[in-house]
């Protein structure tokens, strides 16, 4: 499993960001109890007592976890952000091939499972999560990287913005049009400014 560069020393610009509040490290098998309970009360349950069916979600996910981490491919990395000792964000990163006739010739970076505990958002842990990100995607000869969006997830789409994550396409399922469900939207982001040499001299 790839290992992001400290945010202790330097940002994706190459600059200088002091002493960040979070530590970003790779996943460890003792944290996908707490990953769990974070991504399962994510989710945005509609109507409020469907919130029954977290600790059922938990489960899952946590089985799901435990087995992708099991089989881990090597351009595959979940990390976490820490608060001290406490466990209060996590997100994943791996590829996806845009044909699937043609895995290996058509691969892209994809970032999915972006959480951060709802106590703890808007205070910098999902920014440094997503920067781990790019300097891992570097580290693998990518300078792309996508992910998809709920369009009615206002805060999620303000956070990709800001960190350089711009509309590629808008999936529109049968879900959208038959239950009035919201539109995945596809975003991209091009690492190519960022510099490599500076990414890498960090890991």
């Amino acid at each position: 499993m790839n290992t992001p560069s400290s945010p202790r020393e330097k940002d994706p610009s190459g600059q200088s960001s002091g002493s960040p509040r979070f530590l970003i490290r790779p996943v460890e098998q003792q944290d996908l109890s707490e990953i769990a309970g974070i991504l399962a009360k994510s989710f945005h349950l509609q109507p409020e007592f469907m919130r029954w069916l977290i600790p059922v979600m938990r489960m899952g996910i946590y089985e799901d976890l435990r087995n992708r981490l099991k089989s881990a491919p090597p351009h595959y990395s979940c990390l976490v952000a820490l608060d001290q000792d406490d466990l209060i964000g996590t997100v994943e990163v791996g590829l996806r091939s845009f044909n699937p006739w043609q895995p290996r010739t058509s691969q892209y970076a994809y970032l999915s499972n972006l959480a951060v505990r709802s106590e703890c958002r808007r205070k910098g842990a999902a920014m440094q999560l997503l920067e781990a990100c790019d300097r891992v995607v570097l580290s693998w000869g990518f300078e792309d990287i996508y992910l998809h969006v709920l369009e009615n997830n206002q805060s999620a789409k303000h956070l990709y913005e800001k960190s350089g994550y711009r509309l590629q396409d808008t999936d529109a399922g049968l879900t959208t049009w038959l239950l009035g469900q919201p539109r995945r939207l596809f975003l991209h982001k091009r690492l190519a400014s960022i510099s490599k040499a500076n990414i890498l001299t960090n890991q």
